[in-house]
């Protein structure tokens, strides 16, 4: 009883001991490791050494999955790490850990850490500044976020080595921090997106103590610096299953841009257009532009600002305008969109009024233009979400692989735009075919 109550008042890392699983209690194999990242450990390990596979190559292989990047952890220091390889690097600062080039692949190597106790390490909302304290695999594994990322894969013996649980909540399909939850969180409240993240990418249950504090703790994320939350988000867009991860991130307010961007069913039917398109391409391999995607989202604002300027009389120009300089001057900056994409994000709004002129060399022209081709995918969403006529997208599909006769004869048939039919638009045509009839 009384030694029951000693281990009770110890620190949590002096409680347990790894469960190490042997090759028969597991189902992954060295030869699933990639090659690069089996000679750094192999290197690592000659050298006296440990080191493992560790983190989301370890989770994703147990669940069946193929690995996007092969981590590695060890006892190295960074200093130690960098002379056993020709092509080494050590990044980073508020995190120091070494990329080690072979080939065409890059190796990221990180030291077993313990986690900082000091009141320096955190600001006043809780948050980590630095995470530099090198310590024993135990503590590396319990400063780590959640338990299926906690785990140490040796891939000379096949063992996995864990030290919090986390095979049997892989088996599971259960996401669980590790440590009270609320100072996780408060560390670094980017861990509440990534727990949305990860349950969605990967089809998990969030444990019901890792659930709890989500909401009440969301309004951490307006501590994290705008450049970072920008890269979170994208990986949010980007995860693959964006649609549910979207709609996790919502019902949980950590972002309420989101809300404020979704707040019609109509923009709610763009938005899961878009995004229904972006997992679609991801899942066969294909790119996604984050411009691209960022237009889309930020497209209903536009629409819902150009509507009220016609409403208080502005002209169609000048009312579209407006309307683009205010969703990215206001939905941009709460989702932290760099200047650089929202360059792109304008080009495509603005070839949109185009595709309905198809009189004369308009259409040439269009057709020359560089965004022509991610402005036409975003036409084909607005004829999907039932925005503008389904013709008109299928006119533009059809117009661009035909020959100069067929395109004569489209061009012919063609309506007339808005802007075409303008009686002053037709004046001002009249006066410069006169104009230069007379100098003639």
């Amino acid at each position: 009883m009384i030694g029951q109550f000693i281990t009770r008042l110890l620190p949590q890392r002096f409680k347990k001991a790894p469960r190490i699983y042997s090759a028969a209690q597991h189902t992954i194999r060295a030869d699933a490791i990639d090659e690069a990242a089996l000679s750094v450990v192999r290197r690592l390990q000659g050298a006296g050494f440990h080191a493992f596979i560790v983190g989301g190559a370890v989770r994703d292989l147990m669940l069946g999955r193929r690995p996007k990047d092969f981590d590695i952890a060890t006892s190295a220091t960074p200093e130690e790490i960098k002379p056993l390889f020709r092509r080494a690097f050590i990044i980073g600062r508020r995190f120091r850990l070494v990329h080690v080039h072979a080939g065409h692949d890059v190796i990221e190597v990180s030291t077993f850490r313990s986690a900082q106790t000091d009141e320096e390490a955190t600001d006043e909302h809780g948050r980590l500044l630095s995470d530099n304290v090198y310590g024993t695999q135990a503590e590396d594994a319990l400063r780590r976020d959640f338990t299926i990322n906690a785990l140490y894969y040796d891939p000379e013996t096949e063992e996995i080595w864990d030290y919090v649980g986390g095979v049997n909540d892989v088996r599971a399909h259960r996401l669980k921090l590790i440590g009270a939850p609320t100072t996780r969180y408060r560390e670094d409240p980017v861990r509440m997106l990534r727990a949305v993240r990860l349950a969605a990418k990967l089809g998990l249950t969030l444990a019901p103590t890792t659930e709890a504090p989500l909401t009440k703790l969301a309004t951490l994320m307006r501590n994290i610096p705008p450049a970072r939350l920008f890269e979170e988000t994208q990986k949010l867009l980007l995860s693959g299953n964006s649609q549910e991860t979207i709609a996790q991130v919502r019902r949980y307010q950590l972002l309420p841009s989101f809300d404020a961007l979704l707040n019609t069913p109509a923009a709610e039917r763009f938005a899961g257009i878009a995004l229904a398109h972006t997992d679609a391409r991801l899942k066969i391999g294909k790119t996604v532009s984050p411009a691209y995607l960022f237009a889309a989202l930020l497209w209903p604002a536009v629409t819902r600002e150009r509507d009220a300027n016609l409403a208080a009389s502005m002209k169609p120009a000048p009312a579209f305008i407006t309307a683009m300089d205010t969703a990215l001057e206001e939905h941009a900056r709460m989702l932290a969109v760099p200047r650089r994409f929202q360059g792109i994000i304008r080009e495509i709004w603005s070839l949109q009024p185009r595709f309905e002129q198809r009189q004369g060399q308009r259409p040439y022209r269009l057709l020359e233009q560089p965004r022509f081709r991610a402005a036409y995918d975003f036409l084909c969403m607005r004829a999907e979400s039932q925005e503008t006529p389904s013709e008109l997208s299928k006119w533009w599909e059809k117009f661009q692989d035909a020959d100069a006769d067929d395109r004569k004869n489209m061009l012919a048939a063609a309506p007339k735009s808005a802007a075409d039919t303008n009686p002053r638009r037709r004046r001002r045509k009249r006066s410069r075919t006169k104009t230069a009839t007379s100098a003639e």
